[in-house]
């Protein structure tokens, strides 16, 4: 609870600085220029447009439709990721050619699939849906083969020797062992995930936050832009610290690495 407080409270001083900023002009056009933050809006228009756009429903229906995207392609792309990791790591045949081309294709950026996406796809939600997998498809594969090949061998020979094998090797060991590495590479995915969701929105004009960033743009509404930069950086803010650093945290701690503080 003290650390929620302090966040708020540090929150509430930023939109009081920008407020006054913005009604005292405290920066001559010089040192501030108006393209870079204007000083209509400030802290306070920006949160009542929040507001407004909320109980219209607008920017609700925004946010819904992206995280929706946002979880259909993360759920795959985990699926994939896994799965693509495991034989990675089994076949050295598999290492060396698929384990080459995926890491090849992780620094080609998301962004520049966009073009192909839509040609494949066309302007809409698969599109943006398929750069949300392949961002975080990749990530996970090297993530998780990379987790599987630092299983001490010692734990797989002891776990052989006691007569286990196969898929009961590979869950009772090897997963279990690589959980934490695991729980990190999702965290890591996710935020590739949810940048891919609103860059392909942004591009491909299917609607989402997104998209909605794009129309503030074209009509240069800075109240809109920054009312939906908020809102992108609390669901991150929520999801990575209410969802994975809670189950990091659970997992360090049934496993011996964090205790609780």
């Amino acid at each position: 609870m003290t650390t929620l407080l302090r966040r708020i409270a540090f929150v509430t001083i930023l939109i009081i600085i920008w407020e006054a900023i913005s009604k005292f002009e405290v920066f001559p056009a010089f040192m501030w220029p108006p393209f870079i933050i204007p000083n209509d809006p400030g802290g306070v228009t920006v949160i009542k447009t929040l507001i407004n756009g909320l109980i219209s429903g607008q920017l609700l229906e925004a946010t819904g439709s992206s995280v929706v995207r946002l979880l259909i392609g993360f759920v795959i792309a985990v699926i994939i990721g896994l799965v693509l990791g495991f034989l990675i790591y089994k076949y050295k045949i598999i290492d060396d050619t698929l384990g080459f081309f995926v890491t090849t294709l992780q620094a080609i950026p998301n962004i520049v699939w966009m073009p192909l996406a839509i040609l494949w796809f066309g302007l809409g939600v698969g599109s943006v849906i398929f750069i949300v997998i392949l961002g975080a498809a990749l990530s996970i594969t090297i993530t998780s083969s990379t987790a599987f090949k630092s299983v001490s061998p010692l734990l797989i020979r002891v776990a052989k020797t006691m007569g286990s094998s196969g898929f009961h090797l590979f869950r009772t060991v090897i997963f279990k062992a690589t959980v934490p590495q695991l729980i990190a590479g999702l965290r890591l995915a996710w935020a590739l995930a949810w940048r891919a969701v609103l860059a392909g929105e942004l591009l491909g004009g299917s609607g989402g936050l997104g998209t909605l960033l794009d129309l503030g743009r074209s009509i240069q509404a800075m109240d809109l832009i920054f009312s939906i930069m908020i809102i992108i950086g609390v669901i991150g803010s929520f999801i990575d610290n209410f969802i994975f650093v809670r189950l990091e945290r659970y997992v360090f701690r049934k496993y011996g690495i964090q205790t609780t503080h």
